[in-house]
């Protein structure tokens, strides 16, 4: 597994990444999140060997990084933010030159090397200078390059930015297959990625931990948890009814879609039953109801805001 303890770094005053804990076993998708500066890329830079901690300990598979660099990056894929490469090589080129550099054995080589452009679609530009590519393309090349010698844990920043969506939805399927036998991390700011493919996510701010729990864990802390989505034409007596329910916190109005409400509960409360009563005393048909299992934006907005301290 991966042993994060007591991880600290600092830029000059800056203090990027502050007493960070945490570890992730073997088949874990492991979402980290934070918002911009939060260190998140600062401690994918420390797990991989590319950043010396000033203090604390990382250790893959009980390899010290710092101790055993070379061991442990033997064992590690790895795609940096912003995919950098050689520019001027061309992609089938640069795969054959990282796989010799990675110890593919030489036999093996060429197979690896057009096994992994098919699984990214890269053959149609294998010929091309990475340079001229798109930024879709020039991450896929990148995440071409981490995963070529069938590392035991991948470590991805961004992994699917500058794709589009069906790109996204490849690389989220293979990030899940490959995840049967392998940790990965993945660094990323969209949420919609961690509710696809992470088990677990971490949320760090200014940079200390502030959650680690589930995907469902964390939406269950929301303020929209068990609050009942409604598709209805509201005049105010009807809202003022709803907000007199026992267990209403708030009735709030979808911005742009205007018979859109949202009934928020007190604290989770069930209010389902109490709101479909209502409607049916009131002869109201909704055009839909639904009930939320919460947001991990509305998580994600309470914890980086505040010291996050009930979800560590």
């Amino acid at each position: 597994m991966i042993e994060i303890q007591q991880l600290n770094k600092s830029f000059g005053r800056f203090k990027a990444v502050d007493n960070l804990s945490f570890s992730v076993p073997p088949g874990e998708v492991l979402g980290f999140l934070g918002p911009n500066g939060a260190g998140k890329s600062t401690t994918m830079r420390m797990i991989s060997g590319f950043l010396k901690p000033d203090s604390g300990s990382v250790c893959i598979f009980g390899k010290d990084v710092q101790a055993q660099p070379l061991a442990v990056k033997r064992q590690l894929g790895y795609l940096p933010e912003g995919a950098p490469s050689y520019g001027d090589m061309r992609v089938g080129s640069f795969l054959k030159f990282i796989a010799q550099v990675r110890g593919v054995n030489h036999g093996k080589r060429s197979s690896a090397v057009e096994s992994v452009m098919e699984r990214l679609h890269l053959q149609e530009v294998r010929l091309r200078s990475i340079d001229t590519l798109s930024k879709g393309f020039q991450r896929r090349v990148g995440l071409a390059q981490a995963i070529l010698h069938d590392p035991k844990v991948l470590i991805l920043d961004e992994p699917t930015d500058g794709l589009d969506p069906n790109q996204k939805f490849e690389v989220r399927e293979l990030i899940r297959e490959l995840s049967s036998d392998k940790i990965v991390i993945i660094s990323t700011h969209i949420l919609e990625e961690v509710e696809a493919v992470c088990q677990r996510a971490v949320i760090i701010h200014q940079g200390a931990l502030v959650a680690d729990a589930t995907p469902a864990q964390l939406k269950a802390t929301s303020m929209y948890h068990q609050a009942v989505e409604l598709s209805i034409d509201a005049d105010q007596s009807l809202i003022d009814a709803l907000l007199a329910l026992s267990g209403v916190a708030d009735v709030i109005r979808a911005p742009e879609q205007r018979d859109q409400w949202v009934v928020v509960p007190n604290s989770g409360s069930a209010i389902l039953p109490a709101v479909q009563n209502l409607l049916n005393d009131k002869g109201v048909e909704p055009r839909s109801i639904s009930v939320s299992a919460g947001r991990l934006d509305d998580v994600f907005r309470r914890v980086t805001q505040t010291d996050g301290e009930e979800l560590r």
